[in-house]
């Protein structure tokens, strides 16, 4: 068969595929893109050892590299070869780019044209309009390209006045940007970032950089269009910015407060290294995971934190995981509005309709279900302790990457549930949030209201 027909099948698959439904077209993209990522580092030339790496391992660091977690099995410094690593940073950089818009952009590639449903499915899943969905792929890549760029610049200077060879500080330097403005939580320093713990040059960029990347990319589309105006933001924008702020200042403050005479933690720092400590965490606890301060010698309460913080997650088709900021922002505006007794949900001078609410209220409970059938799941498996196997649950859904250390020591079948938490806390609860928003319809016809007991 010519090449010009398997290329014309593949058209006409990918289109059919669109058509019924594009939310199966972006799984699909992101499971062969995984798969793909397994093969590779399942190469004797992927190890430092020369030796295959087991199965589980391949798998879960692949999953983890794609769906921007951090969570590994095997030191990602001193297991994995050049190329193994190598091959871990693409899979962030590919997968850092949101499932729907690689969908897009392979629609783009094989059709030469993105079609109004994946338009329609990609507008839904990044909040914009229908018209701004080649804006906001441009924007992606664009954003992704310039500030990964930037970040680079500014760390390779760092590692190479810390006495490292040009080869390994550049390498170093494009890793770690890459890593932290994808929020993926991967590290190729041997020591990894505790020995960073009171650099400011180290963690600065870390800060401002998983910022950027947790916002989401719609937030940053819409503020490079009307930065001099923030009147004329969306509500999406105003939302994400006004929740991501108040989650960062309140952990900024109650970690440090959790943590201030821990002598394993903020305990023995002087100052401005608990200060910039606290800064770091304020970030990386809910997307990142990429912390300066060794998360196994925390108390249990700043990990319940944690927990609550990482389950939340970052903005709308950003780079971070969880049930997103928004999503906590209308449910909780939602419970204001009843417990006030108003009939509409208001922030900012505009109404929240009923179907987002109901959205939100979805997105929250599948994503906690999702926590809470893991959480048995590994319980059964491990018989390790609650706090333990809820912190790494939940930092698999949220694909933050932060560990209490258990990962490594898990058993494979426990391996395996936290791969595929990692693949639905990236892909589940978006997809199915556009898929329930498109199916919307209004009905003719309505039953009777009767209202249920409630509390």
């Amino acid at each position: 068969m010519k090449p010009e027909s398997l290329l014309q099948k593949l058209r006409d698959r990918i289109d059919e595929i669109a058509e019924r439904s594009p939310a199966r077209l972006a799984l699909l993209v992101f499971a062969s893109i995984i798969t793909m990522v397994t093969a590779l580092l399942s190469l004797p030339v992927a190890t430092t050892s020369g030796q295959r790496a087991p199965f589980a391992d391949a798998l879960f660091t692949a999953t983890s590299a794609v769906c921007v977690t951090g969570l590994v099995t095997v030191d990602t410094a001193t297991y994995w070869s050049a190329f193994g690593q190598s091959v871990i940073l693409v899979g962030i950089a590919i997968g850092g780019l949101g499932v729907m818009t690689i969908a897009s952009i392979l629609a783009l590639a094989v059709s030469r044209h993105i079609g109004l449903t994946q338009r329609m499915l990609t507008a839904t899943e990044t909040k914009t309009k229908l018209g701004q969905v080649g804006s906001l792929v441009r924007t992606v890549i664009a954003t992704s390209v310039v500030v990964e760029g930037v970040l680079a610049l500014v760390l390779i200077p760092r590692f190479l006045t810390l006495g490292e060879p040009f080869g390994a500080a550049v390498w170093h330097g494009v890793f770690m940007a890459l890593s932290i403005f994808n929020n993926a939580g991967f590290v190729v320093l041997e020591e990894g970032l505790v020995p960073y713990i009171g650099d400011w040059w180290m963690g600065l960029p870390i800060v401002i950089g998983t910022f950027l990347g947790a916002v989401g990319f719609p937030v940053l589309l819409n503020i490079r269009h009307a930065w001099r105006t923030p009147r004329r933001w969306t509500l999406h924008t105003k939302l994400t910015l006004t929740t991501y702020t108040a989650l960062t200042v309140g952990t900024f403050l109650l970690i440090p407060a959790f943590e201030w005479t821990n002598p394993r933690t903020f305990g023995p720092l002087p100052l401005d290294e608990k200060i910039l400590a606290a800064l770091v965490n304020s970030v990386n606890a809910r997307s990142s995971g990429l912390s300066t301060v060794p998360i196994s010698d925390m108390r249990e309460a700043t990990w319940f934190l944690q927990d609550a913080l990482m389950f939340v997650g970052g903005g709308v088709a950003s780079t971070a995981g969880g049930i997103k900021v928004t999503t906590l922002a209308v449910l909780v505006l939602a419970i204001i509005a009843e417990a006030r007794g108003d009939r509409d949900v208001e922030v900012f001078r505009r109404r929240i309709p009923p179907d987002t609410v109901r959205l939100a209220v979805a997105v929250a409970f599948i994503g906690s279900s999702l926590v809470g059938l893991s959480t048995l799941a590994l319980l059964e498996i491990t018989g390790l302790r609650l706090d333990v196997i809820l912190f790494e649950v939940i930092s698999a859904f949220a694909t933050v990457g932060l560990s209490t250390g258990i990962t490594p020591h898990l058993p494979d079948a426990a391996k395996y549930v936290l791969v595929a938490l990692m693949f639905a806390g990236r892909t589940g609860t978006m997809t199915v949030a556009a898929a329930l928003a498109l199916r919307s319809s209004r009905r003719v016809i309505r039953m009777p209201e009767e209202r249920p007991s409630i509390g």
